[in-house]
C-alpha cells in the first residue's frame, strides 16, 4: 500500500509538471512581450495608458510558475487567452508612481511615471488587465487592452545591443533564478571595474540566507551598458550626469533615496540578457539605494555598506519584503492602512496575523513581544515597522530589512525569500 501511495504521488507530480509545460508550449513562445505604459495622476486619482508593445529576444522566467501564488504588490496584471477565456499568466508588482502618490507633492500636482511589465510572448490574441490594489485590499481595474501578437507595430528588439556576460552560470534560465545586473554610471573604460563589482556583490549575496542554500539555482548576469559620464546624478549638489539609465539621488527629496524614472532605457538595456530580476549597480561611493517589487533593485558599488544595502533592496524588489524600520526620514504619509492586513510577508497589523508568521511564534511568546535582550534571537511580534512606531509589527528585533547592523534576514524574511526562489526555479521535468 505504501508503494502504491508513493507511485500515485509521483504520478500526480509528473502529471502536474507536464500540464504546466504543455500550458507554456500551448500559449507562448520562448521570448518576452513587454508592454510599456504610463501611470498618471495624483494622490486621489490615477489613470493608465498603453505606450508601446515590444517583442524581446529572451524569456528568463519559469515555464512552470506562470500563475502568481503570492498575491504581493500594489498592482497586479494578468493575461487572458481571448480564445478560451483562461488566465494564462499573472504577476503582482509595485511602482515608483504608487510611492509618489503617498507623498505631500502628490496632494499638490499631477505627475506621470513610465512603467513596464513583461510576460512570455503569446502565440494568439490575449487580453491584458492591470489592477490597482485599494486600501481595503480589494482591486480595481485601471487598464484593459487587447493584444494581437501578430500586429506589425509590435517593435522587435534585438538581443545584442550590449555585451552580456554570465558571471555565474548554474544552468538554463527557465530553471534558475537570473539576477541580471545593469551597469549605471560606468563609462566604457570602466567596464572591467563593473564586472569585478558585480562579482563581488554576487559572492557576498550567495553567502547569505536564503541565497546560500539555493546558490546552485542562481545565475548572475552583467550587462555592460556604458554611460557618457561616471557616477549618478546628485541634484542636491547641482551635479547632473549623462548616464545609461539616468539614476539620481534625492528621489522624493530624500538624500539617500537612489532611483531612476527612466524605466524605458532600463528595460531596453535589460533585454540583452534573460532576467527574473533586474539589479542596477551604480558606480558610486555614496550610501543609498532603492527596491521596487517585481520592478528592479538599485544600489551603489563602493560604499562600505554597499553589499548589505543591495541585499536589503533585493529583499524589496525580488521577495516583496517591507521596510521594518520606523525612525528614518521618509517622504511617505500614511503608507499603510492600520485597519487592513498588509500584503508584505514580514509585517502585520494583527488584523489577520493567521496569514503571516503566527505558526513560527511559540505559545509562550507574548504578542506583542517585548523588545528586550531576552528576545534578541526570537521570532515574535515586535511593535514598530513600515515607517511607523505604533500599530505595525515585525517578526524580529533586528533584521536586514530593519538595519545594516543585523546579521542578515530574519527567519520570516529568509522563509519568504526561499519560497520566492523556489517558485521561480520550478523545473518542467
Amino acid at each position: 500500500m505504501k508503494i502504491l501511495g508513493v507511485n500515485i504521488i509521483i504520478f500526480f507530480v509528473i502529471s502536474s509538471c507536464l500540464r504546466a509545460q504543455s500550458s507554456f508550449e500551448k500559449n507562448f513562445i520562448d521570448q518576452s512581450m513587454r508592454v510599456d505604459f504610463i501611470l498618471a495622476g495624483n494622490n486621489m486619482n490615477q489613470n493608465a495608458y498603453v505606450f508601446e508593445i515590444k517583442q524581446e529576444p529572451f524569456w528568463g522566467g519559469s515555464k512552470v510558475g506562470l500563475i502568481d501564488q503570492f498575491k504581493y504588490g500594489e498592482y497586479r496584471f494578468y493575461i487572458v487567452s481571448k480564445e478560451s477565456g483562461d488566465t494564462i499568466y499573472s504577476r503582482g508588482f509595485c511602482t515608483l508612481f504608487e510611492e509618489w502618490r503617498t507623498t505631500l507633492e502628490a496632494t499638490l500636482c499631477n505627475k506621470a511615471f513610465y512603467q513596464s511589465i513583461t510576460f512570455p510572448f503569446p502565440k494568439n490574441k490575449v487580453i491584458l488587465s492591470v489592477d490597482e490594489r485599494k486600501k481595503d485590499g480589494s482591486y480595481n481595474t485601471i487598464l484593459r487592452h487587447e493584444i494581437n501578437p501578430k500586429n506589425d507595430n509590435i517593435r522587435i528588439v534585438e538581443g545584442n545591443q550590449y555585451e552580456a556576460v554570465k558571471i555565474i552560470d548554474h544552468g538554463p534560465s527557465d530553471e534558475n533564478l537570473d539576477l541580471t545586473f545593469i551597469a549605471e554610471g560606468y563609462t566604457s573604460d570602466e567596464m572591467n571595474k563593473f564586472k569585478a563589482d558585480v562579482l563581488r556583490h554576487a559572492e557576498y549575496l550567495l553567502e547569505q540566507a536564503p541565497f546560500l542554500d539555493l546558490k546552485n539555482k542562481i545565475n548572475i548576469w552583467a550587462i555592460c551598458s556604458p554611460s557618457f559620464e561616471s557616477g549618478p546624478s546628485e541634484p542636491e549638489q547641482k551635479n547632473w550626469k549623462r548616464t545609461a539609465v539616468n539614476s539620481s539621488f534625492n528621489t522624493f527629496y530624500i538624500d539617500r533615496y537612489l532611483e531612476t524614472t527612466d524605466v524605458r532605457s532600463l528595460r531596453d538595456i535589460a533585454a540583452s540578457a534573460p532576467y527574473d530580476h533586474i539589479v542596477v549597480l551604480v558606480n558610486s561611493k555614496r550610501y543609498g539605494g532603492g527596491g521596487i517589487y517585481n520592478h528592479f533593485s538599485i544600489g551603489t558599488s563602493d560604499h562600505s555598506l554597499s553589499e548589505k544595502v543591495l541585499m536589503h533592496e533585493i529583499g524589496h524588489g525580488l521577495f516583496g519584503l517591507a521596510d521594518e524600520y520606523y525612525t528614518s526620514d521618509v517622504a511617505y504619509q500614511n503608507y499603510f492602512d492600520l485597519k487592513t492586513e498588509p500584503w508584505q510577508p514580514n509585517i502585520t497589523t494583527l488584523v489577520d496575523f493567521e496569514s503571516k508568521w503566527k505558526n513560527k511564534v511559540t505559545e509562550s511568546t507574548l504578542i506583542p513581544t517585548p523588545t528586550n535582550s531576552k528576545h534578541n534571537e526570537l521570532t515574535g511580534v515586535f511593535e514598530g515597522g513600515g515607517y511607523v512606531a505604533k500599530g505595525i509589527y515585525r517578526p524580529a528585533i533586528n533584521c536586514r530589512m530593519k538595519s545594516n547592523e543585523a546579521k542578515g534576514f530574519c527567519e520570516v524574511c529568509t522563509g519568504a525569500g526561499q519560497q520566492m526562489i523556489e517558485f521561480l526555479t520550478q523545473k518542467t521535468k
